[in-house]
């Protein structure tokens, strides 16, 4: 047994008794305090916070089962270990009933109280333990991680916030990078669910025989290797929520059969003879186009009308800048923690200027991978250019301006060129065009129909007309 650690209060009206066991707990490691009756051990435990309250049952004034009773209504109320002589089992039914975690019977030796002490205090160790990984997980996938300085980054979680309660399924898309599954997890743990578990599977990273077994489970002797049962991950986030990242690589035979479990809501494992229920919310997640998919037959459009309840569209990390350096100072915040000794590390301007030139086609995980290395090569707390991959110092600001300048441009034909060029930077998505133009879509839309009637009148004259 490894060194005893943990605050004790014995509550016992017998002196003798109370001295014993005090003194036999102390000298096991613990740090003891003694009362001698049931309302001023509560009294004690209202005042002070201590992992295990050992008492006896019957006492004046208020006995044991009372003092159980008043412990329970403490905030993060201590274990409970009752001491009695009357050991029958309708005793210890009821001190467990109202909250106690164990009990021990008169007469017994120190030896054997110490091993239900340890086993008390280390179950309860484990439950703040839990409860602190909880709590730390519902952190960090809370919005309040969600930098959203941008009109389009805002409207996501302004969306994620609406939904959250909801068990309708959603699809989040965007390019690889982007923060998928992150959404994905802040929709759970901003939600009802959060309680219950987030099952996330990648879907390209799973062989394609293995897919059915991974998602339904199996039972024994299904195949060749099935060796017992296994319950698939729709059953491990039953109640809470499976993520499935990458759902356009999904087979078109087990399309068919997650379309059923969405419709059904039962699965069945493979051998099994019949449907198991399950509670689950979808969320999937796809880089892809599933519209062109559906065209060329390699998606369902059931499916995709089934998983596509609420859409998510995440932007690129290029067309909302102003989320760049705010993004990269909560990744260094969170990188410089881990650090021995943690460190405040920080941007140097040159640094920031040249991530805001750069045009991070890996998104937001290409950001975290640059920042990592960052924090690798700098010598303090400061990161500068030259912490910076060569790719992305490479990429310093082009004097656009100057350009325009050289090329006598008009203030009109300025104002054409930067937006069809933003437009092609987004791929020709005109909502997030005009959000990174400032502009509303109507205006954007009628600026477009300008140029276009422009090209058309161009190209409809003819020389006579030009006066040649």
């Amino acid at each position: 047994m490894g060194e005893r650690t943990g605050t004790i209060l014995v509550v016992e009206d017998d002196e003798p008794m109370r001295d014993l066991l005090a003194e036999e707990l102390e000298d096991a490691g613990f740090d003891v305090d003694a009362a001698g009756g049931a309302a001023a051990g509560l009294e004690l435990a209202r005042a002070r916070k201590f992992d295990l309250v050992v008492t006896d049952l019957r006492m004046p004034e208020m006995d044991g089962f009372d003092l159980i009773r008043g412990i329970m209504a403490i905030p993060d109320p201590p274990h409970v270990v009752m001491i009695t002589a009357f050991g029958s089992i309708e005793t210890a039914i009821r001190a467990v009933k109202l909250g106690a975690h164990d009990y021990i019977t008169k007469p017994f030796e120190i030896e054997e109280l110490l091993l239900v002490v340890d086993k008390a205090l280390a179950e309860r160790a484990l439950q703040r333990k839990v409860a602190r990984l909880q709590r730390e997980v519902e952190e960090r996938y809370g919005l309040g991680n969600v930098i959203a300085k941008s009109q389009a980054m805002r409207e996501v979680v302004a969306l994620v916030q609406r939904i959250a309660a909801s068990t309708a399924s959603v699809l989040i898309t965007g390019e690889s990078g982007t923060g998928k599954e992150l959404i994905a997890r802040g929709i759970h743990y901003n939600s009802p669910r959060a309680g219950a578990a987030f099952v996330g599977v990648n879907l390209a990273a799973v062989p394609e025989g293995l897919i059915e077994s991974e998602l339904f489970g199996h039972k024994k002797g299904a195949f060749t290797d099935a060796r017992a049962d296994k319950n698939g991950l729709f059953v491990e986030a039953d109640g809470g929520t499976i993520f499935l990242d990458e759902i356009g690589e999904l087979a078109l035979p087990l399309q068919a059969k997650l379309l059923r479990v969405l419709q059904e809501h039962e699965v069945r494992p493979l051998g099994a003879t019949k449907n198991q229920r399950v509670d689950a919310r979808v969320v999937a997640a796809t880089n892809k186009n599933l519209d062109v998919m559906i065209k060329d037959g390699s998606f369902r459009e059931d499916l995709y009308y089934r998983l596509n309840v609420i859409q998510l569209d995440l932007p690129p990390l290029r067309s909302r800048p102003e989320d760049i350096v705010p993004l990269a100072e909560h990744i260094l915040g969170q990188l410089g923690a881990r650090q021995q000794p943690p460190r405040r590390m920080r941007l140097a301007p040159e640094a920031q200027h040249l991530l805001l030139a750069y045009n991070w086609p890996g998104n937001v995980r290409e950001l975290m991978n640059v920042l990592e290395r960052g924090v690798a090569l700098c010598q303090g707390e400061l990161i500068s250019d030259e912490d910076l991959p060569t790719h992305v110092r490479e990429k310093r600001p082009a004097d656009f301006l100057g350009a325009a300048v050289a090329r006598r441009m008009t203030l009109a034909e300025l104002e054409r060129e930067f937006i069809e060029r933003v437009l092609e930077d987004e791929a020709g998505n005109k909502t997030r065009a005009a959000q990174r133009l400032g502009l509303d879509r109507k205006t954007l839309y009628r600026k477009l129909d300008e140029y276009a009637k422009s090209a058309g009148d161009m190209a409809a004259r003819t020389p006579s007309q030009d006066g040649e």
